[in-house]
């Protein structure tokens, strides 16, 4: 009965979570009720951005938040004003559908939505250059609200990595490297300038930037199946109904996202506190450098260096096989600077142990010293002897030759691995028994690549 109950318990907190990841709109072209996936970046609990490592060291709750902690709603004409009123390039219609992000953001992601406003005076400076260099609309710099939760260390369940939650395939086709040492996709500079690289991208192909968003989220090559599929027509809401589920509410999230880092006030959300430096800078390193190295050097917290560059996957930075990049705050960049070569050979012997050259031993003798022995206990002159099996063999021969066995019609088989007595006396239409006899063999063990009589 316990089993069952803690099953029937398992179904429903499955269940409950399921229901946590949808949400359910009106159709009006059906007449029908319709059930959209939320983004993934959505989809965790509320409170998994708060118990992050990231957001643990460096947001912090505001002290000077005077609102209460309760979400307000207001009107469809309100709302419909508001997006009106944010500066922007593409296009950011109000319906039923951007109510429901709105609500989710506002309601039972709101303490997320703090922390991201925390982490968005770090980030949002990085996207908007990014943007700004390939001439893209600075609004999508909250793509990585509804991609990743403004999360570094963030993975999908697909294996897309990163702010700007990047394939591995699709990374490196935009110069995102990906190895046992590094992740290029978790690097904020590097990823933002791929991920404007690729919007560009997508814009010359559809020249529409809601497609391009929707692109984004599934793939261009899924946006121009829909497109077929609806005669040709290449608006996002007259395809809407031929994508794919999560793609459906990606525009909307993004629309909603959109609304609530400037709206946040109006739904008395506070913005968390961030403890990152505000003023970084950055030092490109040619050679093998461990973080603790810089830590102890550069008098700055291992949890700093970490946070400031995500995409290093282990504590090493691997310098010596290419130029890599250390983000720092500023007085860190100017001790590493005064520190010179020395950063580098501090502790170098104890951080790095893995050997570049090593050498074989050639000692066979010890090693076969070292080997048991295999061979048998056999009687000689009324003592047990042990007898290796090379000599137990010739024995036996011995002792066959004095009884007078026959030499000139003696066959042998080499044993291959997997075989038995049983299957070779029977190859040989003979029986276990005689095998044993004409070779001396107690039991049944015989060895892979040894000769046995066989007549």
């Amino acid at each position: 009965m316990r089993k069952i109950g803690i099953i029937c318990l398992t179904m429903l907190m499955s269940a409950q979570m399921q229901a946590q990841n949808e949400i359910t709109v009106y159709d009006t072209n059906t007449g029908e009720n319709e059930v959209i996936e939320l983004p993934e970046g959505m989809t965790e609990n509320i409170d998994s951005l708060l118990s992050n490592w990231h957001s643990q060291k460096f947001l912090q709750v505001s002290g000077d938040c005077q609102m209460k902690d309760e979400n307000r709603e207001y009107t469809p004409e309100t709302y419909t004003e508001r997006l009106s009123m944010i500066p922007n390039v593409i296009e950011m219609p109000y319906n039923d559908v951007v109510r429901k992000f709105i609500d989710i953001y506002t309601g039972r992601l709101r303490r997320s939505v703090s922390a991201m406003l925390g982490s968005s005076n770090f980030y949002m400076p990085i996207f908007e250059e990014a943007l700004d260099a390939y001439g893209l609309p600075l609004e999508l710099k909250y793509l990585p609200i509804i991609e990743s939760g403004l999360n570094p260390k963030a993975t999908s369940r697909v294996g897309a990595a990163g702010l700007w939650q990047f394939m591995i395939t699709t990374g490196k086709r935009y110069g995102l490297e990906t190895t046992s040492l590094i992740d290029e996709r978790r690097d904020p500079i590097k990823a933002s300038y791929a991920a404007a690289h690729y919007l560009k991208d997508l814009y010359n192909i559809y020249q529409d930037w809601t497609l391009v968003i929707a692109a984004y989220n599934c793939g261009p090559g899924t946006v121009n199946k829909a497109i077929h599929r609806a005669n040709g027509e290449k608006d996002y809401w007259k395809i809407y109904n031929y994508l794919p589920n999560e793609t459906r509410g990606y525009v909307p999230s993004f629309i909603a996202a959109n609304y609530v880092m400037n709206f946040y006030c109006e739904h008395n959300i506070c913005p968390m506190e961030a403890k990152l430096p505000a003023e970084t800078d950055t030092i490109i390193i040619n050679k093998q450098l461990h973080f603790q190295q810089i830590a102890d050097m550069c008098n700055v917290s291992m949890d700093e260096i970490k946070a400031l560059n995500p995409q290093y996957r282990t504590n090493v930075i691997p310098g010596n096989q290419k130029p890599c990049i250390l983000r720092l705050s500023h007085n860190a960049i100017n001790s590493f600077i005064d520190a010179g070569d020395s950063i580098y050979a501090y502790k170098a012997d104890e951080l790095f142990t893995k050997r570049n050259i090593v050498e074989v031993s050639n000692d066979i003798s010890s090693w076969q010293n070292s080997q048991p022995k295999r061979g048998r206990y056999v009687r000689r002159h009324g003592r047990r002897v042990w007898v290796p099996y090379k000599n137990q063999r010739a024995t036996a021969a011995s002792k066959r030759k004095r009884r007078g066995g026959s030499g000139g019609n003696t066959a042998y088989h080499n044993i291959s691995g997997g075989e038995t007595l049983s299957s070779i006396a029977k190859k040989y239409h003979t029986s276990v028994k005689h095998l044993q006899k004409i070779n001396g063999i107690k039991g049944t063990n015989i060895r892979s690549g040894e000769k046995i009589k066989v007549k």
